[in-house]
């Protein structure tokens, strides 16, 4: 199944650009920026919640990389129940499959799955030791 992106995400990418290219004028926009906005307001037109990494045209997927490398890479506080036979860590939230197979996921499932845990908000790295996740 080909990996998707979270509107959210997207609109971190714009807000990233933003700042990083802010507009000369008042009007002209970054072409990073032209290229996020065409497939934010294409999924604001269609009422998307996500849209498909291969649907990003290349400027767009080059641009939500260029944000998503200011990302954590990985939710993990050092405190790894998967490591003692957990089926869920309960430090950073994933499942021990994903913990597993971390290195070879997409930046967009591994976003997927950063959504998921912060929704969730059970995890260590949100409660007890939140301090270990900055």
């Amino acid at each position: 199944m080909p990996s998707a992106i979270h509107i959210t995400d997207i609109e971190a990418a714009i807000n990233h650009w933003r700042a990083r290219a802010p507009s000369p004028d008042g009007v002209a926009l970054a072409p990073e920026l032209v290229a996020l906005a065409e497939v934010y307001g294409r999924m604001v037109f269609m009422r998307a919640d996500e849209v498909g990494e291969e649907q990003l045209a290349p400027l767009a997927r080059a641009a939500w990389l260029v944000w998503y490398e200011t990302t954590p890479d990985t939710p993990c506080i050092a405190i790894c129940s998967t490591s003692q036979g957990d089926a869920w860590c309960k430090g950073c939230g994933r499942s021990f499959a994903e913990v597993q197979h971390w290195l070879e996921m997409s930046p967009a499932d591994k976003r997927a799955v950063w959504r998921r845990i912060t929704r969730e908000g059970k995890a260590l790295r949100f409660t007890r030791y939140a301090e270990r996740a900055l």
